[in-house]
């Protein structure tokens, strides 16, 4: 292993409201623009029909174009530096009554 090597470390995951954010973004407008340019040919469809293809459409676009393309839009600010713990703090244990309100002053 080089020195180089040994010094990377690698990046941590964006939190995840962001992540959530950039989905319900991406999610809203291909589901808008779906609604758009197909809603008036399903409209006589049957609910289960029309879920299925909405679903399949959004999905594939989804997965494979928006968010791809949105993550490199939006790569500095999912990346942006996140306040760390203040040093030497210790983070409570998931499910400890502590770790409930740790973001919480006080």
């Amino acid at each position: 292993m080089s020195d180089r090597t040994a010094q990377h470390t690698p990046p941590t995951a964006p939190p995840r409201y962001k992540l959530a954010l950039i989905t319900w973004a991406g999610a809203f407008a291909v589901i808008t623009l779906i609604l758009d340019l197909l809603g008036p040919t399903m409209a006589g469809w049957p609910l289960v029909l029309r879920t299925l293809v909405i679903s399949v459409l959004m999905v594939n676009a989804l997965t494979w174009v928006v968010l791809p393309a949105l993550t490199r839009l939006f790569r500095a600010w999912l990346l942006a530096a996140t306040p760390a713990p203040a040093q030497g703090a210790r983070t409570p244990a998931p499910g400890s009554r502590r770790w409930a309100h740790a973001g919480q002053a006080g």
